[in-house]
């Protein structure tokens, strides 16, 4: 029996060795009721040993907890950054979609207020605006630098048909 079994099944051998003595000690005439072990205590080379695989058991155990933790922290991580991602891109569209409506219905309104305008002119009129409010926040902002940009009523038209010819040059593209 080994050392494990030994601790494990005490009382068995507490009951092995009484039916032994009774059987050699009833010859004698003696009666042995009852025998209590109270320990089993190991060489002390022995006991080092045990000590030592059960501290290296429970380092592997908690080095296999803690690997298993990494691991759910990088797919928790993971999981929320491909949400947070998500998200920004819904936003993203929410906030484009809503830009078009404005323009859509700032299109519209004007061309029924102002008779005689297309709904190009009135998106041109919408551009030079865009244009001139990115032109003052450039030079509103306290980390720029100096920018040069081509500035003129010709560079704004030739901006606009940039534009245009841009989204006329995707739009073909998706088809």
């Amino acid at each position: 029996m080994n050392l494990d079994d030994l601790f494990e099944q005490k009382n068995d051998v507490a009951k092995a060795v009484l039916e032994e003595l009774e059987k050699v000690m009833g010859d004698y005439g003696y009666s042995i009721e009852h025998i209590l072990m109270v320990d089993i205590i190991p060489d002390a080379a022995v006991r080092r040993a045990m000590n030592e695989i059960n501290a290296a058991q429970r380092l592997q155990l908690a080095s296999v907890y803690k690997g298993e933790a990494e691991k759910i922290l990088l797919v928790k991580k993971a999981e929320a950054e491909a949400e947070a991602k998500h998200l920004s891109g819904v936003g993203i569209a929410r906030q484009r979609q809503a830009i078009t409506d404005g323009l859509r219905e700032n299109i519209l309104n004007f061309s029924h207020s102002v008779s005689g305008t297309s709904a190009k002119e009135v998106m041109d009129l919408i551009m030079v605006t865009q244009y001139f409010d990115t032109i003052k926040e450039l030079g509103d902002g306290s980390k720029n630098t100096t920018v040069f940009i081509p500035h003129g009523p010709g560079h704004v038209k030739d901006i606009s048909d940039q534009i245009r010819n841009g989204m006329m040059e995707a739009s073909s593209s998706n088809v």
